[in-house]
């Protein structure tokens, strides 16, 4: 049996009430107790409504979601680069949904709240209790993240973790590979700085955040998994090629 919060997320009213409820709450966050700088939306407007797979870095479990829905609604009101007044949360942006680790959106009521706005929950197939084993790709969550993709906008996380230039995970290749989507690289940065791990408290203030969406990929569907991978994760500036150059912007402060 589909449990209640699945089936509430397929109801569009639904999903606009959550993000009108998260958007006013996190607004003052993104654009008066910290400074947001966003670049390259000109490239979501040439975007079709599906098929369409954003790949980015990671650095809180919901804060960077939550910005990349306020960016999304924004665009759908013709705003260029900017959040500007929040009215756009009157009539948001919904065709799209984000994978998140099935037991992160069990945590707490919050997470529970987000899974309504739209997350394909995925079981981590590398975590077995303290200790990391790689498994295969639970197929059910595949057809999940195909399924959405059909006639939405999905987000991932490629490295599956808030850690820093961690390895990316085959699974988002084999996705591209299999469905074939418009790749469309973000970076984002700041927000490990500004907020705790979840994204949900303040860690400190007047930090500059910043998302950049990159020009859709141009992809071999028929390379190797790897040669994808390594593509994507270039892309986000994840590489190990960006880590040798020393990207200081991704290199935490000494606690």
């Amino acid at each position: 049996m589909v449990p209640l919060r699945e089936r509430l997320k397929r109801f569009r009213l639904v999903r606009k009430l959550v993000y009108a409820i998260v958007g006013m709450i996190s607004y003052p966050g993104l654009t008066i107790v910290n400074r947001l700088k966003i670049s390259g939306t000109e490239y979501l407007r040439k975007l079709p409504k599906g098929n369409v797979l954003f790949v980015s870095n990671h650095q809180t479990y919901f804060a960077d979601v939550i910005t990349f829905l306020h960016i999304f609604c924004a665009v759908k009101w013709r705003k260029n680069n900017r959040l500007g007044v929040p009215y756009y949360l009157l009539n948001p942006f919904t065709n799209v949904y984000y994978v998140a680790a099935e037991e992160t959106m069990k945590a707490s009521w919050v997470s529970r709240l987000f899974t309504m706005a739209g997350a394909l929950t995925v079981k981590r197939t590398w975590n077995s209790g303290s200790s990391e084993v790689r498994r295969g790709l639970d197929p059910s969550d595949t057809r999940k993240i195909f399924r959405a993709l059909q006639d939405s906008w999905v987000i991932t996380f490629p490295q599956g973790t808030t850690k820093a230039f961690a390895p990316g995970r085959k699974g988002t290749a084999h996705i591209i590979k299999q469905q074939r989507p418009i790749v469309v690289p973000v970076v984002i940065s700041g927000f490990w700085r500004a907020f705790d791990k979840k994204g949900l408290r303040f860690k400190k203030k007047g930090v500059q955040l910043s998302v950049t969406f990159k020009k859709p990929l141009d992809i071999d569907y028929e390379a190797p998994v790897e040669e994808i991978l390594a593509k994507v994760m270039d892309a986000i500036e994840q590489s190990k090629e960006y880590m040798m150059k020393g990207a200081h912007h991704w290199i935490k402060e000494p606690v």
